[in-house]
């Protein structure tokens, strides 16, 4: 019997969007083809199932690609939702998405500014850390009334930033250890604690190409 083809997830362990979207995947249960990438030697393949060079790709059996995490997010949990991650009712899952923008805007471009100043030619990232805490704080306001950023139970929204929040945090521990958001602390740290988050910080060797791409 031949061999069904898997979809082939390009990733690279420590990137926050790649983080998502594979504990989306772990979440469905479905099975992909891990392929671990060099950043400073992307895969031939890569490359051309997708230009731009960045993580995750995910390239699906009948060709199609997706290369941006919400949208691998979305096709894993739209096949298989076990724990129900995907909201179902359109208020939730409009507040959910406004959310996650938020998150990958503003709070993003804080939190690269904290944590790389020198790129952006700052001489410190304390101005951008004081900026990146108003989003936590919020965070921490929704979380003193539910144990998850979506709810009772964890869900897409809890996924899809946590890999920010957990940057952020582990830019200066000392630091976001001594803020007045306990709420956030243990959400974060229960995620970190929990074996779906040790299952998608596996340790892949770098994929390596044996026939790359013409």
């Amino acid at each position: 019997m031949a061999e069904v083809a898997l979809p082939v997830l390009y990733s690279f362990r420590r990137c926050p969007y790649a983080m998502r979207a594979r504990l989306a995947l772990q979440a469905s249960g479905l099975a992909v083809e891990h392929r671990e990438v060099e950043l400073k030697n992307k895969p031939a393949r890569m490359l051309t199932a997708s230009p731009k060079g960045t993580v995750p790709v995910l390239v699906l059996p009948d060709g199609q690609v997706l290369a941006e995490s919400l949208d691998i997010m979305r096709w894993a949990l739209q096949a298989n939702d076990p724990l129900r991650w995907w909201p179902n009712d359109p208020l939730r899952l409009a507040a959910t998405i406004a959310l996650i923008e938020e998150n990958d805007g503003s709070f993003k471009h804080a939190l690269d500014r904290y944590k790389y100043p020198h790129r952006f030619g700052l001489a410190d990232g304390a101005a951008w850390r004081e900026a990146g805490a108003e989003f936590l704080l919020r965070l921490e306001a929704m979380l003193v009334t539910q144990p998850h950023l979506a709810g009772e139970q964890q869900g897409l929204c809890d996924a899809a930033l946590a890999p920010f929040v957990r940057q952020f945090a582990h830019t200066d521990k000392t630091w976001f250890a001594a803020q007045a958001w306990p709420h956030l602390a243990r959400w974060l740290a229960k995620l970190e604690a929990s074996a779906a988050f040790a299952a998608i910080m596996h340790k892949h060797r770098p994929w390596i190409d044996p026939s790359p791409a013409s």
